[in-house]
C-alpha cells in the first residue's frame, strides 16, 4: 500500500479530535477579515498542542496527553437530516481536491523493485521516457541505494483527509459533536459584555431549541470560552485590558482569553517576510464552513456521475456513454463505441475545465499579522485546551462514571462494572417514523447505554484508551443484546481502534471487530460512509502490521458501484498492497491499477486513469500480453488525447500498431483510425517536421540499392546482356567468380598487377555485400531503392505519394570548415508542405499509388537521379497512409468526409545496421556492429556507359559445333571508352579472330546466312595429294590468359557510337547445359576520375549436344631405309583415327561428313592419307564408325635464334574438293585456346634430368637404372602431335536442311598411346579395404617389351636359295620347302622365299 506521510498512530488519532464551534459577533469578524481569514480559519494552524496535557481519570491517575489537535468550525446551522451517503456538494470537494493533487513533475522517481520487476511511480517519468516505461532499470540510477522503495500517493491522503473531516455527525456516536463553543467579541465594541450575552444565548438557543439537527453537541451543558478579540492597530489596549479584568471577575480566569492581533505597521519599508501556514488548509470550497448547501431536490443517486466528473461536460453524449455502460468491464474493447470515439471527444476537449484551475481561494492569508501575533494565538490554543478544554472533559467523564455508578450503586469504579450493573435500565425506545426493526432502533440521551458510550468516547479523545475500550467493549455488549446494530458496530469500530492504539500493546488488533462493523454499516446499515471511514481505519491498521493481503481484500470489498472516485482510489491502494507483499503480486497490482484507471476515468479523474494505465503497462508490457498491451495503450492513447497530449496519445496508439497484433479486423480497423485522427490533429497543430509514421512496417536490413540504368531487353533480333538487375537474387559463389574475374580484367589493364586500392565493383547492395565503404554513384544515373514494406494488420491499407527522403553535400561548394560546415540541402521540408519539387540536384520519383493487402509483404522501388556530384544520404521515405478503402468504415452521413481526413502524410527513417564485427578479440568479447553505407552513395562525374547486344547467338550446339555470332557495342553515354576487355569462365568458348588470319567473311549478319564460318579454298580432286603445309606463328593467336582484348576500330569507342564485329562460338566438348559468364572491361578517356574503370557482366547458358567421337593412335613405321619418306631415313608414323558418330536422332542431325583432318604441331605433320584412298569425304549415319590412317612424318628443322617465337606448321589433308584453311580463324584459334587444355604438362624429361643430376657420379642403384631406362622409353616414345577433325552436319529443321560445321581435336602425345576426344566419365571408386600391415612393393621389372620397340632389325638375304636334298636312307629325316608372304608396314606387299629346315621323321619327299 502507499506510503503515508504519517504514522499510523497519528493517522488514527487525528481521525478522531475534539470539536470546538465558533459563535463570533460581527465586529469580530470584521477585524479577523482583515487578514483574508475568519476566526477558525485563522485558528486552524495552530490547533495542534506543542507541549503536554494532563487530565486525572475517575482514579485519579494522571493521564498524559501528548501532541494533541483540536478542530475549530464556525457553528453552520442545518435542518437537514442526517443521511447516511455524502451530499452533492461534499462529492464535489472530494473529487476537485483528488484532482488538484497529482504527482510533483521534476521530483525523483519513486521505483519499487519487485521480482523482475521495477515499478516506477511518478508522473515525471511518463513524460520524459517514451515510448511507456521502456527504460525502468535506468531511473534505478536516480534514487536512493536502497532496493525497496515505497510510493506516495498523495492524492488519497488528501481525499482521507477530507472525507474524514466532511463527514456528517451521528447520533449513534459523539465523537462528531461539539464539546466547547468560542465566543468571540472585539474590544471595539461599545458593551462587549452585552455581546458575550446575546453570543452566550444564541449558542444556548442552537442546542436547545430542538429547531436544528446540526450542529450536534456532546453534552448539555457544552463549555462557554469567552474570547476578547484586540485589533492592536485600531483599537485601545489599556480599554481592551479593563474590559478583560471585568471578564475575568465575571467568567473566571480559567474561562476567557484576551487576543491580541493585527500588530503589523506597514509604515516600514523593509517589510519582513512573514509565512503563510494557512494555504494548506484552505480550499476554494471548504466544505466546513458549510455556508453554501446543495439544493436538496439534486438526486443523490445520479450526483456521482453529473456532478463529480469536473473534466467532462455534463451535456456531452460520451459521458452519457460512460453513465450508461457502468457495467461494461474495463478490459472489454467494444468496437462500436470506439470506432469515431475520438472525433466526439475534440469538444469534449474545448468545455474541459482545467484541473489547474482548482485551488484554494485567492489573495494572501494573514497580511496584519506578525509573528508575535501567530505565537499570542499559539498561546490562546494552549491556554483554552490545558485551562478550559481538558479540565472540561475530565469534569464530565468523573461526572459521566459517578452518574453510572450512583445509579447501579454496586461499585465506585467503572472499571468493575458488569452487564448487570447496566440492566434494568430504561428499555430503548421505538422511533415513530420508523418500522419497529433493528435499524431504526433510537435510544434516548439519558440511556445508560449511550453514557457508557459517550464516556468512551471522552476518553478516546483525550487519548485514555485502555478505558475508552472497557467502555466501548461493554457498550458493544449492551448494544448486541439490544440488537442495535448500528449502535454496535460503531462500539465494535472504536473498540477495534482503542485497542491498537493502547500503549504496549496488550491485546492484539481485533480485525474480526472491524470486519463485523464494515459488514453492518454495509449490509444492514446501508451507510456506506461509516462503512468507508471504518474500512480506511482498519487498512491502514493492517498494512502497519504487514498484513498486506487481508487489507487489499478489505478495500476491494469496499468498491461498489455507487461512487467510482472511492472505488478508484480503494482498488489503487489495493494494488499498492499487492505490490508491498513479502512475495510482491505483480499482475494482481497491474490488475488492479487497470480498475483503478478504469473507475477513475469514469468518476473524471482523466489524469489519474492515464497514470494508472501507465504504471499497469510496466506490467504487461513485452511480456507476451498482446491483448492487454492494446487494451491499455488504447486506453492510454485516449486518455492522453482528451488531456491534450496528443504527442503521447500518437506514441500509444503507435504502439498498437507496430506490434504483431491478435485483435481482429474491425478492432485493429478501429485502432487505426483512432491513430489517424489523434496524429491529423498532431500534424493540424505542428506542420514544422513530418512525423514518424508506423505503418507499415519496413524491413531496413533487406533494402536493396541499385546504380546504374536499367538494361534494355532485347531489340527484334538483339539480344542485350544481362548484367545486374534486382529481379536476381544474390549468389555468394557468382559474387567470387565475378570478383576472380575483375581482378583479371584489372590485373590485364595494370601489366599483371592488381592495385592495392582495388575494390570489385558492386553494382547492387544488399545486406550480404561488403557495405563498410560508401559506394560509387554516377552523375546523371539513377539510383534505384528497393524497400521491402509489411502489412502486419488484417485490414488493407492505402500508401500514396511515396518518394524518398534524402540530404545532399555538394562537392563542388567551398571546402567546408568548423566554422562555415559545408551546406546540406534536404528534400522533406519540401515534401513535407507539398510543394513543387526542386529538380536542379536530384530528381525524386514518386508512386502514387501503393496498395497493401491484409497481412502483404510487398517490394517498393523508388528511384533518384542526381545532377550533381557530392555525397547523397538517403535517410527515410516519404508517403501518405490511409484506409484502403471507405467501404470499411460504418455508414454515416458525414462518412465520406471522415474518410477524407483520415488522410495522413508522414514519413519512417532508414536505420539500417551494419554488420556485427569480428575482427579483434574486443570485437568478440562484445556486440559491435560496423557501418552499413549502402543508402550514403558518393556521387562522382560522368563516366562512359556501354550496351552490348548480341545477335544470331544461339542457345543450342553440338559438340565441337563451329557458329558465328554478332556482338555490338554501345556507348550510351556522354563520355568516350577505351580500353575494351572482355574475360569469361570459358575462353575456349568463343573468339573475336585474329587480325592476321580472320577470313574475309562479311561483317553484316545479314549477307552471312549461307556463308562458311571457316576460310574455304576451292580444290580440284587429286588422288594421293599430298597434305598442305602452312607455318604459322603461335604469337598470331596466342592469349596467355582468360582475358581478350576486343579489337574496336582506334580502340575507342566514343558517345553515342556502336560498332558491331563477328563473334565464333564453338560448342563445349562435353555433353550438358553450360553456364557461360563474360565480363566486358572498359575505362574513360578521362582519367583521374573516382572509378578506374565499369564492367557489364553477361551470362549465357548454351546445351551441347553430342556430335562426333575422335579416337587416334599412333605406331612407328617398318619401311625400309631405301623407302624412306623423309630426309632421316626413317618411314615416318602410321595415324590411325576412329571417328564414330555417337549424335542421337532428337536434335534432327541426319549424318556427318568428315571433310578434312589437320595436324598441327612444332615437330610433327600429316604428310599423307592411306585410308581412304580415294579423295572423298567420308559420311557417318547415326551410330557409324569410320577408320582412317594417316602417315605423319617429322617437320623440317627450323633455322632460326634462340629467342623466336614459336612456330606451327599446320598441315591440312581434305577429303572432299573444298580445303578448309586451319591455319586461320576460327580454326587456328579455337585449336590454340584448346591446346592449353589438351596439352599435358611436359615436366616428366625434365624431372629426370634434375634427378640424374643431383646424382653423386659412378654410383647408379639398380631402381635408379630402371627408372632412367622407363624414362628413356617415354622420351623416345613421345610424338606432341595434334590431330583437328574438321566435320560437317546435316540438320534437317522446319522443312529446311541446314548445315553446321565443327571441329574436335585430339592430342598425340606418345605412339601406342590411344587418346579421345570424348572426356570419359568417371566412374565411382571401389571401397578400399583398410590394410593393417604395408605391403612390400613388387620388385621393379625391366620394360623388355618397351626397348624391344627401339630396336629396329633389318634382314639381307638373296631373293632365291637353292639347296641340293641328298637321299640318305639311314637318315629319318627330311626338309620341308616352305614359302611365306610378307607384307611391310610401309603399304608395299612383296614375298620371299624362305626355306625353313624342320624337324623331319625320316620319311622321303
Amino acid at each position: 500500500m502507499a506510503q503515508c506521510v504519517q504514522s499510523v498512530q497519528e493517522f488514527v488519532q487525528d481521525s478522531f479530535v475534539p470539536m470546538v464551534a465558533v459563535l463570533c459577533s460581527e465586529e469580530a469578524e470584521r477585524v479577523t477579515r482583515k487578514n483574508n481569514l475568519n476566526f477558525a480559519e485563522l485558528l486552524r494552524p495552530f490547533c495542534r498542542l506543542t507541549s503536554e496535557g494532563h487530565i486525572r481519570d475517575p482514579n485519579n491517575q494522571v493521564q498524559v496527553v501528548k501532541n494533541m489537535r483540536i478542530s475549530v468550525n464556525n457553528v453552520a446551522t442545518s435542518p437537514n437530516i442526517a443521511s447516511a451517503a455524502l451530499s452533492p456538494a461534499q462529492r464535489r470537494l472530494l473529487n476537485e481536491v483528488v484532482l488538484s493533487s497529482q504527482p510533483q513533475e521534476g521530483t525523483v522517481a519513486s521505483v519499487i523493485t519487485a521480482g523482475d520487476y521495477d515499478l516506477n511511480f511518478s508522473d515525471h517519468s511518463l513524460k520524459a521516457s517514451l515510448p511507456w516505461y521502456s527504460a525502468w532499470r535506468d531511473t534505478l540510477l536516480e534514487v536512493s541505494t536502497s532496493k525497496h522503495c515505497t510510493a506516495t500517493t498523495p492524492w488519497f491522503e488528501a481525499y482521507r483527509e477530507n472525507f474524514l473531516q466532511s463527514m456528517p455527525a451521528s447520533d449513534h456516536e459523539f465523537l462528531n459533536h461539539y464539546l466547547a463553543c468560542l465566543l468571540v467579541v472585539s474590544s471595539t465594541e461599545a458593551v462587549p459584555v452585552e455581546q458575550f450575552l446575546k453570543l452566550s444565548q444564541e449558542q444556548h438557543r442552537i442546542q436547545h431549541s430542538g429547531e436544528y439537527t446540526n450542529p450536534k453537541w456532546f453534552i448539555p451543558n457544552t463549555l462557554k470560552y469567552y474570547v476578547l478579540l484586540h485589533d492592536m492597530s485600531e483599537g485601545d489596549e489599556q480599554r481592551a485590558d479593563t474590559v478583560y479584568e471585568d471578564m475575568k471577575q465575571r467568567y473566571g480566569s480559567q474561562g476567557c482569553y484576551l487576543l491580541k492581533m493585527n500588530s503589523h505597521t506597514f509604515s516600514t519599508e523593509d517589510d519582513e517576510q512573514i509565512p503563510d501556514p494557512w494555504s494548506q488548509y484552505l480550499h476554494k470550497n471548504n466544505l466546513h464552513s458549510q455556508e453554501v448547501l446543495e439544493d436538496l431536490s439534486v438526486n443523490s443517486a445520479t450526483a456521482e456521475n453529473s456532478v463529480g466528473a469536473p473534466e467532462v461536460d455534463h451535456n456531452s453524449s460520451e459521458k452519457e456513454g460512460v453513465s450508461n455502460n457502468l457495467g461494461s468491464h474495463p478490459l472489454h474493447l467494444d468496437p462500436a463505441s470506439s470506432s469515431g470515439s475520438l472525433q466526439a471527444l475534440t469538444a469534449l476537449k474545448k468545455g474541459a475545465r482545467d484541473p489547474e484551475s482548482v485551488a484554494g481561494g485567492a489573495g494572501s492569508h494573514g497580511a496584519c499579522l506578525t509573528l508575535n501575533d501567530h505565537d499570542h494565538i499559539r498561546q490562546f490554543i494552549q491556554e483554552f485546551t490545558s485551562r478550559g478544554l481538558l479540565p472540561h472533559i475530565e469534569k464530565n467523564i468523573r461526572q459521566l462514571n459517578d452518574q453510572l455508578i450512583s445509579r447501579k450503586g454496586l461499585s465506585r469504579s467503572l472499571f468493575t462494572a458488569t452487564k448487570k450493573w447496566f440492566g434494568g435500565g430504561k428499555a430503548p425506545e421505538k422511533s415513530i417514523s420508523e418500522p419497529k426493526s433493528t435499524f431504526g432502533l433510537l435510544y434516548p440521551p439519558e440511556a445508560p447505554e449511550l453514557q457508557i458510550r459517550k464516556m468512551a468516547d471522552l476518553c478516546f479523545l483525550v487519548q485514555h484508551y485502555e478505558l475508552a475500550y472497557s467502555c466501548y467493549h461493554t457498550a458493544k455488549k449492551d448494544f448486541l443484546s439490544d440488537q442495535a446494530m448500528l449502535y454496535a458496530a460503531g462500539a465494535l469500530e472504536m473498540a477495534a481502534v482503542s485497542a491498537f492504539l493502547q500503549a504496549g500493546a496488550p491485546r492484539p488488533y481485533p480485525a474480526h471487530y472491524m470486519d463485523t462493523a464494515i459488514q453492518t454499516y454495509r449490509d444492514v446499515s446501508k451507510n456506506m460512509v461509516l462503512a468507508e471511514r471504518c474500512a480506511l481505519l482498519s487498512a491502514e491498521i493492517l498494512k502497519s502490521q504487514g498484513k498486506y493481503s487481508d487489507a487489499a481484500t478489505l478495500l476491494i470489498k469496499m468498491t461498489s458501484e455507487d461512487c467510482d472516485l472511492r472505488s478508484a482510489l480503494l482498488l489503487e491502494q489495493a494494488a499498492h498492497c499487492f505490490i508491498n507483499m513479502r512475495i510482491p503480486m505483480v499482475r494482481k497490482f497491474a490488475f488492479h491499477m487497470i480498475l483503478a484507471g478504469h473507475r477513475f476515468s469514469k468518476a473524471g479523474q482523466r489524469r489519474h486513469a492515464l497514470r494508472c494505465y501507465c504504471q499497469a503497462m510496466q506490467v504487461y508490457k513485452e511480456r507476451g500480453w498482446s491483448l492487454a498491451e492494446d487494451h491499455i495503450n488504447f486506453t492510454i492513447g485516449r486518455q492522453s488525447f482528451t488531456l491534450r497530449q496528443p504527442e503521447n496519445a500518437v506514441v500509444a496508439f503507435k504502439q498498437i500498431l507496430t506490434n504483431d497484433s491478435r485483435q481482429t479486423a474491425t478492432q485493429q480497423g478501429a485502432f487505426l483510425r483512432e491513430y489517424l485522427y489523434v496524429y491529423k490533429s498532431v500534424i493540424g497543430e505542428s506542420e514544422v517536421s513530418l512525423p514518424q509514421l508506423p505503418l507499415p512496417c519496413i524491413h531496413s536490413s533487406a533494402t536493396r540499392v541499385y546504380f546504374g540504368h536499367e538494361r534494355r531487353l532485347a531489340e527484334g533480333e538483339k539480344q542485350a546482356a544481362t548484367h545486374v538487375s534486382l529481379d536476381q537474387e544474390y549468389d555468394q559463389s557468382l559474387t567470387d567468380m565475378w570478383c576472380h574475374l575483375e581482378e583479371q580484367l584489372v590485373a590485364a589493364a595494370n601489366r599483371g598487377i592488381v592495385p592495392g586500392n582495388f575494390q570489385p565493383t558492386q553494382c547492387c547492395l544488399n545486406s550480404q555485400t561488403d557495405n563498410l565503404r560508401h559506394p560509387l554513384a554516377v552523375v546523371e544515373e539513377p539510383i534505384i531503392v528497393e524497400l521491402t514494406f509489411r502489412n502486419p494488420l488484417k485490414i488493407s491499407m492505402a500508401l500514396s505519394d511515396l518518394s524518398l527522403l534524402w540530404s545532399f553535400t555538394a562537392s563542388d561548394s567551398s571546402p567546408s570548415t568548423e566554422e562555415s560546415p559545408a551546406e546540406v540541402v534536404t528534400n522533406e521540408e519540401t515534401l513535407a508542405r507539398g510543394m513543387t519539387q526542386k529538380d536542379d540536384i536530384v530528381t525524386t520519383e514518386t508512386i502514387l499509388d501503393f496498395h497493401m493487402s491484409p497481412e502483404e509483404t510487398k517490394m517498393a522501388r523508388l528511384r533518384l537521379l542526381p545532377h550533381r556530384t557530392g555525397q547523397l544520404n538517403i535517410v527515410g521515405v516519404v508517403y501518405n497512409l490511409a484506409e484502403a478503402s471507405p467501404g470499411e468504415i460504418a455508414p454515416s452521413t458525414d462518412g465520406q468526409q471522415t474518410t477524407d481526413l483520415m488522410v495522413v502524410r508522414g514519413k519512417q527513417d532508414l536505420k539500417i545496421q551494419g554488420q556485427r564485427l569480428n575482427q579483434t578479440k574486443e570485437d568478440k568479447m562484445s556486440v559491435q556492429h560496423g557501418p552499413d553505407r549502402r543508402l550514403d552513395p558518393i556521387i562522382t562525374p560522368p563516366m562512359p556507359l556501354m550496351e552490348v547486344f548480341f545477335l544470331q547467338f544461339p542457345t543450342a550446339l553440338l559438340c565441337g559445333e563451329i557458329r558465328k555470332a554478332y556482338v555490338e557495342f554501345c556507348n550510351v553515354s556522354s563520355v568516350a571508352l577505351c580500353g575494351l576487355r572482355v574475360a569469361s569462365t570459358h575462353p575456349e568458348f568463343f573468339t573475336f579472330g585474329s587480325q592476321a588470319t580472320s577470313p574475309l567473311t562479311p561483317l553484316s549478319p545479314t549477307s552471312a546466312e549461307n556463308c562458311s564460318a571457316y576460310k574455304t579454298l576451292a580444290v580440284g580432286p587429286q588422288p594421293g595429294s599430298v597434305a598442305s603445309e602452312v607455318l604459322v606463328s603461335a604469337a598470331d593467336f596466342s592469349q596467355h590468359s582468360s582475358v581478350m582484348d576486343i579489337p574496336i576500330e582506334g580502340n575507342t569507342l566514343q558517345p553515342g557510337e556502336s560498332t558491331q564485329m563477328p563473334l565464333w562460338l564453338r560448342g563445349p566438348d562435353q555433353e550438358g547445359v553450360h553456364e557461360i559468364s563474360f565480363l566486358f572491361y572498359y575505362e574513360s578517356k578521362e582519367k583521374g576520375n573516382k572509378i578506374s574503370h565499369r564492367v557489364l557482366r553477361h551470362t549465357v547458358f548454351i546445351c551441347a549436344s553430342r556430335s562426333l567421337s575422335v579416337q587416334a593412335s599412333a605406331s612407328r613405321s617398318s619401311v625400309p631405309p631405301h623407302h624412306s619418306v623423309d630426309d632421316t631415313g626413317s618411314g615416318g608414323t602410321l595415324v590411325f583415327i576412329d571417328v564414330e558418330n555417337i549424335n542421337t536422332s532428337e536434335s534432327g542431325v541426319r549424318e556427318f561428313h568428315i571433310i578434312q583432318v589437320s595436324s598441327s604441331s612444332q615437330h610433327w605433320r600429316l604428310q599423307k592419307c592411306i585410308n581412304p584412298a580415294k579423295d572423298k569425304d567420308c559420311k557417318l549415319t547415326s551410330r557409324e564408325r569410320a577408320k582412317l590412317c594417316f602417315r605423319a612424318t617429322r617437320c623440317k628443322p627450323q633455322q632460326a635464334p634462340p629467342d623466336a617465337v614459336e612456330k606451327y606448321t599446320f598441315a591440312d589433308l581434305n577429303l572432299g574438293n573444298e580445303r578448309i584453311v586451319s591455319s586461320s580463324t576460327p580454326c587456328g584459334d579455337f585449336f590454340f585456346r584448346c591446346h592449353r587444355t589438351l596439352a599435358p604438362q611436359r615436366g616428366d624429361v625434365a624431372s629426370f634430368r634434375t634427378s640424374n643430376s643431383s646424382k653423386s657420379p659412378g654410383v647408379v642403384s639398380s631402381e635408379d637404372q630402371a627408372a632412367n631406362i622407363t624414362n628413356i622409353v617415354k622420351k623416345c616414345n613421345e610424338l606432341d602431335l595434334n590431330i583437328i577433325v574438321i566435320w560437317k552436319a546435316y540438320v534437317v529443321e522446319d522443312n529446311k536442311q541446314l548445315i553446321l560445321e565443327g571441329q574436335l581435336h585430339v592430342a598425340l602425345q606418345a605412339i601406342g598411346k590411344e587418346v579421345t576426344s570424348v572426356t570419359p566419365k568417371e566412374e565411382a571408386q571401389e571401397m578400399v579395404l583398410l590394410k593393417f600391415k604395408s605391403e612390400l612393393p613388387p620388385p621393379v621389372a625391366l620394360p623388355s617389351a618397351e626397348l624391344s620397340q627401339l630396336i629396329k632389325t633389318n634382314l639381307h638375304y638373296p631373293e632365291t636359295y637353292t639347296h641340293p636334298f641328298v637321299q640318305d636312307s639311314h637318315r629319318s629325316s627330311e626338309q620341308d620347302c616352305q614359302r611365306l608372304s610378307l607384307k611391310s608396314l610401309s603399304g608395299a606387299s612383296y614375298s620371299e622365299s624362305v626355306q625353313l629346315l624342320l624337324g623331319s621323321s625320316g620319311r622321303d619327299h
